[in-house]
């Protein structure tokens, strides 16, 4: 059977006599590219619409979520480690073709759904910040793929480096906004009590669940933990599990960190100061070059 990820297939050297330190870091990142799939528009709609309409008692949801996918994406590693094989691979061994066909139907159907709205999302984005048509920012947006498969002939670290610097900028920019939103951190805690206010809010829940445990990122973390090449005795195997789950725990919780971000600022602004009138369809107009002046001149009055 041909190796998953055949060009970046045990491309990066995790032997040798290295350091606790060094060994950290060579194993980290195939988790980083994972959790991009826990910060796409999907989960920033649910958390939305969830923290507008029910402040912030949605954030036990967020919590369980990341911790079924922390436990569902470390058994995936554990997969691409211990077999050498990612999901798909031990799909085909195992299951009949009418289930491995249903299998792919099912992971190509979750793909479009997730590339749709990650494409109309930044081509609404560059719309909103810049006035540029839809269809250009679409055309854009088709571009990353282009991006992605040059990185990746790079080599695996420059593609995580790159993913990485992009995760980073967004909890960075959480991070400023929370403090400028200034929420109760009383009220925040409360959110982590599991409870329901409604049907509405189970709908919510369970599209927050929905956009958080994907199946697609579990086929690609058994293949991306296969880029590190080990030895295959039982103390390196350890060895790699225990990096591994390190890596996917922090990079699911920086994920889980964004997410539970998006809520609490919906929570604080959308659910207290928002109006209907407000929140009516507007056409958008661009606003970065007017931040950019608003910006610039309260800086000159300091």
């Amino acid at each position: 059977m041909r190796k998953s990820l055949e060009e970046v297939h045990g491309t990066i050297d995790t032997t040798g006599n290295l350091t606790w330190k060094q060994r950290f870091l060579r194993f980290s990142g195939p988790a980083f590219l994972v959790a991009v799939g826990y910060m796409d528009p999907g989960n920033w709609a649910t958390d939305i619409a969830g923290g507008s309409r029910y402040g912030y008692s949605l954030l036990w949801v967020l919590v369980m979520s990341n911790l079924i996918a922390l436990l569902l994406q470390s058994l995936c590693a554990r997969l691409g480690v211990v077999q050498g094989r990612d999901l798909a691979q031990s799909s085909r061994e195992t299951y009949p073709k009418v289930v491995n066909f249903s299998l792919y139907v099912l992971a190509e159907i979750a793909i479009c759904a997730c590339d749709l709205a990650e494409v109309v999302g930044m081509a609404i984005g560059l719309n909103l910040l810049f006035g540029l048509p839809l269809i250009w920012g679409v055309s854009i947006a088709v571009l990353d793929t282009f991006l992605i498969l040059y990185l990746q002939s790079k080599g695996m670290r420059y593609m995580e480096m790159f993913i990485l610097s992009l995760v980073a900028v967004i909890g960075f920019s959480f991070l400023v906004e929370l403090i400028f939103a200034q929420p109760d951190m009383g009220e925040v805690a409360t959110g982590f009590m599991p409870s329901l206010q409604d049907s509405g809010a189970l709908y919510i829940a369970i599209g927050i669940m929905g956009a958080t445990v994907m199946p697609h990122n579990l086929y690609l973390h058994s293949s991306l933990v296969q880029t590190r090449r080990s030895k295959k005795d039982h103390d390196s195997i350890r060895t790699a599990l225990r990096f591994n789950f390190l890596d996917s725990a922090i990079a699911l919780n920086l994920a889980f960190f964004v997410n539970a971000s998006i809520l609490v600022l919906a929570a604080t602004v959308f659910s207290k100061t928002a109006t209907t009138t407000s929140l009516k369809y507007r056409t958008p107009t661009p606003c970065y070059p007017r931040c950019l002046a608003n910006g610039w001149r309260q800086f000159s009055l300091q």
